[in-house]
């Protein structure tokens, strides 16, 4: 666990503490609530901490956040005070690093939190399922044995007029032969090749060849078939929601970065260099 987490949780279970003061209508993001050796801890440091804690953290009462909030930016100022000025060479690139991921995190949000319009979606939507055909799912049965002979045998018998789903569940090795050998509904991509590949030849009610995959062999008969319906925009605005969303992010920040003046110099460097942290001390 992190040291945030770490220490609200502390806070959380042990302290306990509330704030019970009445609230200050003239307070605001520049109010301080504490000073560490001269350095001033806000409200806005707190909300600003408040809205990046991961979300286990976001429902704990106020009142334990407002008192646990104020006592990790007075730890974390403590020991940024302790440090400061006295950074390796390591930690001032790490240092760069982590206000690079900062602010790029920053501008992600900033896409993300953009409203997409109901004409976007409409227009989503339509390019996708506008001239889709549906999607088909089988309803089939099968008798699975270990040899072809067998499964010869067993088509014999059905041709004979013996019913499916006793010769199944007297016959079949796999576990639908109780249940008369009925795999019940399934969609494409959902059985392996050849067995997926019989069900598509087969009208309604015909009796498949012998077909062999890694299981066995099988004899399969076709019992129904249907379209699967096309989704309506409601059922899909929250997955075209975001998908519209990440792709704007893509697309931002492939325009900002071709935008940018980009250079890079031809440097002969040997990949293995990223291990070597002993840089830091030459």
């Amino acid at each position: 666990m992190n040291f945030a987490g770490k220490f609200i949780t502390t806070v959380a279970i042990v302290t306990g503490l509330g704030f019970a003061a009445q609230a200050d209508q003239n307070v605001n993001v520049n109010t301080v609530l504490a000073t560490v050796d001269g350095t001033n801890i806000t409200i806005g440091h707190v909300i600003a901490l408040r809205a990046r804690l991961p979300q286990q953290y976001q429902n704990l009462p106020d009142d334990v956040l407002y008192d646990g909030l104020i006592e990790q930016l007075i730890q974390q100022t403590a020991l940024m005070n302790a440090v400061k000025g006295n950074l390796s060479n390591q930690a001032e690139f790490g240092l760069e690093n982590e206000r690079r991921a900062f602010l790029a995190s920053e501008m992600l949000d900033r896409i993300t939190r953009r409203e997409v319009s109901d004409d976007e979606l409409k227009a989503a939507y339509e390019a996708r399922y506008e001239s889709a055909i549906p999607d088909q799912e089988f309803s089939a049965s099968h008798i699975l044995v270990e040899t072809e002979e067998t499964a010869l045998e067993i088509i014999a018998l059905l041709e004979d007029g013996a019913d499916f789903a006793t010769v199944a569940q007297e016959r079949s090795i796999g576990p639908s032969g109780p249940n008369g050998g009925n795999l019940g509904w399934f969609g494409q991509g959902s059985m392996v090749a050849p067995f997926e590949k019989a069900v598509m030849a087969l009208a309604v009610g015909e009796i498949s060849p012998p077909v062999q995959t890694q299981f066995g062999w099988h004899v399969i008969k076709l019992d129904e078939v249907r379209n699967v319906e096309i989704p309506t925009l409601d059922d899909v605005r929250a997955t075209l929601s975001e998908e519209l969303r990440q792709s704007a992010v893509e697309d931002e920040v492939s325009r900002l970065t071709a935008a940018a003046e980009i250079i890079r110099p031809e440097v002969d460097v040997d990949p293995s260099i990223i291990r070597d942290v002993s840089l830091f001390d030459k």
